[in-house]
């Protein structure tokens, strides 16, 4: 049930409105005005049985009626009134209602009466509406047992202390209406409680599991306390009196509680002094918990007791029932607080986000691109290894910037290597470094990437490519925070942030061993799945839009914009090689359309055949697909095919190579 610290505050005047108040027909209406802010209605109503108990009887409402009697089928006593029930079909439409919802009213687990909120709107009411009404009838039950004990009081004053008890009842409301903790003012709960129930301690516990209890609060500290009490299971002989809800034990020395932890708890007990004791049992929404009372007089309670301490126990459920109610409201205040403090932290991430030529912005307004904002911000501010996924030109450069960008390690450098961009003992030497003299042409010594990105954010590009043997090298980076240069012997500590990213699935290359376990491990530890932009269409001309902005600064003549054949152009295309294919488009045709608009001719864009025969297809039989058609469309030009395919020269290269694609015989030239 989800709370705000308005309806806190609501049941908070609602519970003084009701302390205040001998007769709830006096402030039914205000009580009405109050709940409005916790349930929205147009009318209240409140009925309670007869004494014959075959009717119910309006006793109260907020609209001018008579106090009929409503027999089964009305809408205050329809079938079951004990079931909380909705009504959102056309309830009561020969009054002008909608909608209602109806909830038992009981008292000491009695039924007497029911509550029933009314509106003009259909469907105004859901479960969670259930929920709060249920709370409202606890406090409106507590009210009226508080009236019924008034006017017991006024007929006679035939049981004992009646008047004292609703004195303190009174004045036991008030002590708890304004504090969110009861342990704080037990004591003077207690000493309110003693003037109609006069006792030497009083105690209040929840129950924690089977056989358990707990202690939250006791007015004295005479004997040593205890957090947690075992029980033994089953015992029921120590009570001379039991009574639903609750027992009494007359002599402590000879009829001892039930304990089995701490074991001398109850000798404790008997050697302070104490000598009868009273349990009643109340519920605080879900939570079972039980009011106490200690004599240190032998059968110093009785049964004609009990009533008065289940009304005391049922102030201190209602008042624990507020703390539940605070509590909740407070952890939905936190909640919301911290999810409006990380998308204002995924919006300035975005806004702040280095513009320079090449890195890239943070473009976009689709669920899928936000959601990689919104890991990328709760990912940046710790020093966790980051895993970017997603296939070639979707933005893992951009979001591994925007995530060093937010982190502690701003001030410091962002270095990127591409791990399939270079030859196995080249990536090696660049990664490490090397000393002078550690291989044929090393002149002189060397710092490689990590030493560079000290301090900073080391991020590796298509670390799926990197060999074994470099594997094993940087694996121990990760574990032991340091390394050696080829051909050192000195150990250099690794102070760099680790981000990866690859297009591969590395689940199935360490099955095929050519990824090892142990360091894709290191490096998934939180991952980061960026969409393709076929799966965020919707940012597909925003982005456009952008880069044509962006194009527009290095251009004599920068384009007019796009004309509707293109812009369906763009949101059509499959867009194999994504944000970065998109941009090389635009530029293309920024090119072509001489400063006027970019038309779909202008873009050029050919459509790109996916096989459809299993939608479980992998990565890299479509992209060897992509890749040889280009080639294919452009002559097996690999300029071109690398533009269009948004990828450079040398990923290019590294995928033919991986793809064993070669220009056909009949068509080579000399």
């Amino acid at each position: 049930m989800v709370v705000t610290a308005d309806h806190v505050g609501a049941f908070h005047e609602l519970l003084s409105t009701l302390g205040g108040a001998l007769d709830v027909r006096d402030v039914f209406h205000r009580l009405s005005s109050v709940v409005t802010r916790i349930i929205a209605h147009d009318e209240a109503d409140l009925a309670v049985l007869t004494d014959d108990g075959t009717h119910f009887r309006l006793y109260a409402s907020t609209q001018e009626r008579e106090p009929e009697l409503l027999c089964p089928g009305d809408h205050c006593a329809v079938r079951d009134p004990s079931v909380p029930r909705l009504f959102n079909d056309g309830f009561a439409a020969d009054r002008g209602f909608q909608s209602g919802l109806r909830v038992p009213v009981r008292i000491d687990g009695q039924l007497i009466g029911v509550l029933a909120l009314l509106s003009r709107r259909r469907d105004a009411y859901s479960s969670h509406e259930l929920n709060l009404a249920e709370r409202v009838a606890d406090y409106v039950a507590i009210a009226l047992a508080h009236q019924r004990l008034a006017e017991a009081g006024r007929r006679a004053a035939i049981e004992r202390d009646r008047a004292a008890n609703l004195e303190g009842s009174v004045e036991l409301l008030r002590a708890i209406a304004g504090v969110l903790d009861i342990r704080t003012v037990f004591p003077r709960v207690s000493e309110i409680a003693n003037k109609v129930l006069p006792h030497d301690r009083m105690t209040m516990s929840f129950d924690a599991a089977a056989g358990e209890i707990v202690m939250q609060a006791a007015s004295n500290d005479d004997f040593v306390p205890v957090d947690r009490i075992k029980l033994r299971a089953g015992d029921d002989g120590c009570a001379q009196f039991e009574v639903e809800g609750g027992f009494i034990i007359n002599d402590l020395r000879s009829e001892p509680l039930p304990i089995v932890e701490p074991a001398d708890l109850h000798d404790r007990i008997v050697a302070a002094g104490y000598r009868s004791f009273l349990a009643v049992n109340a519920s605080a929404g879900d939570q079972e918990l039980g009011v106490e009372f200690w004599s240190k007089r032998t059968a110093a309670f009785s049964v004609e007791d009990m009533p008065i301490a289940r009304r005391i126990a049922d102030h201190v459920a209602l008042a624990v029932s507020h703390e539940q109610l605070a509590e909740a409201a407070r952890q939905v205040a936190e909640a919301r607080a911290r999810a409006e403090r990380l998308e204002h932290r995924v919006k300035s991430l975005a806004d702040e986000l280095d513009l320079r030529v090449g890195h890239g912005r943070a473009v976009g307004q689709s669920d899928e691109w936000k959601a990689v904002l919104k890991k990328a911000a709760q990912v940046a501010p710790t020093d966790t290894t980051v895993l970017l996924t997603g296939d070639s030109g979707t933005g893992k450069e951009v979001v591994a910037r925007l995530i060093h960008r937010a982190s502690t390690r701003k001030d410091g450098p962002f270095v990127a290597l591409n791990c399939a961009a270079l030859p196995e003992q080249l990536l090696e030497s660049e990664l490490f470094g090397y000393e002078r003299g550690a291989f044929t042409g090393a002149q002189q010594a060397k710092p490689g990437q990590i030493e560079l990105a000290a301090g900073g954010v080391l991020f590796l590009d298509e670390v799926s490519e990197m060999s074994l043997p470099a594997q094993a090298k940087f694996l121990r980076v990760l574990q032991e925070r340091e390394f050696q240069r080829l051909g050192g012997t000195r150990l250099q500590k690794a102070n760099v942030r680790v981000i990866a990213a690859t297009n591969r699935d590395l689940r199935k290359a360490v099955e095929r061993g050519d990824f090892r376990e142990d360091l894709y491990y290191r490096i998934q530890v939180f991952e980061v799945r960026i969409p393709a932009l076929r799966d965020r269409r919707e940012d597909i001309l925003l982005l456009s839009e952008t880069f044509l902005q962006e194009i527009g600064k290095s251009f004599g003549r920068p384009p007019a914009g796009l004309t509707a054949d293109a812009r369906s152009a763009l949101l059509g295309h499959d867009w194999p090689g994504n944000v970065r294919e998109l941009r090389n488009a635009l530029e293309r045709a920024a090119i072509l359309c001489e400063g006027g608009l970019i038309t779909a001719e202008h873009l050029s864009l050919h459509p790109v055949h996916r096989s459809s025969a299993s939608p479980t297809t992998d990565l890299s039989v479509v992209e060897r697909g992509t890749i040889e058609q280009v080639m294919r469309d452009t002559g097996w030009n690999k300029s071109k095919a690398a533009r269009r395919l948004g990828l450079s020269r040398t990923q290019l290269y590294v995928r033919l190579r991986k793809y064993d694609l070669e220009k056909p015989a009949y068509s080579r030239g000399a």
